[in-house]
């Protein structure tokens, strides 16, 4: 064999390597940025929310859960978040923590309840929100659960004259032991 296609053939194979471990941190760096590439979860892609775990996400540990909810998902408006979690669900929230911002502008809050049988964290809100307008849930010291996934369902109170519950979508959190 030439010696120049070896070295070409070992020069291609080290830059693919390179490449893919490169591509693999920043696949791991983002990984409590978003929902990241979700193939099977059984939940609609355009249904599959954002959020930001803004301490790693590790297990057992305080962490601060960011749970953004785009514009185009309230369509009605809402006076009241309803976050619902699976029952394998361990960690804990601290309802005196936990904050719903438009913009920069953190809200006022009528009250939050946290039912724990029901499995359930509901944030009322002293004003409805209009429709249309770009929400981020900041549910601050929660205490992560075991690693694994967790399917946190967001729903709303409609803020019309009928209080109607829809649905606005999923958070796919994903607590990662090695994080």
């Amino acid at each position: 064999m030439n010696l120049k296609k070896i070295l070409s053939k070992g020069l291609v194979a080290t830059l693919v390597l390179a490449g893919s471990l490169v591509t693999g941190y920043q696949t791991i760096t983002w990984a409590n940025g978003n929902p990241g590439l979700t193939i099977f979860s059984g939940v609609d892609r355009k249904d599959i929310l954002d959020y930001y775990l803004q301490f790693g996400g590790r297990p057992n540990q305080w962490d601060r859960y960011k749970l953004y909810i785009p514009a185009k998902k309230m369509t009605q408006g809402a006076s009241t978040f309803f976050i619902s979690y699976p029952d394998y669900f361990n960690g804990r929230f601290d309802t005196d923590k936990v904050e719903v911002r438009v913009g920069r502008e953190s809200l006022p809050l009528k009250e939050v309840i946290w039912d724990q049988e029901s499995r359930v964290l509901e944030i009322s809100l002293a004003k409805p929100i209009e429709a249309s307008t770009r929400v981020e849930l900041v549910l601050s010291n929660v205490r992560n659960p075991d690693f694994g996934t967790y399917y946190l369902v967001g729903d709303v109170l409609a803020a019309g004259d009928i209080p109607v519950r829809l649905y606005l979508g999923t958070w796919i959190v994903s607590i990662d032991p090695g994080s």
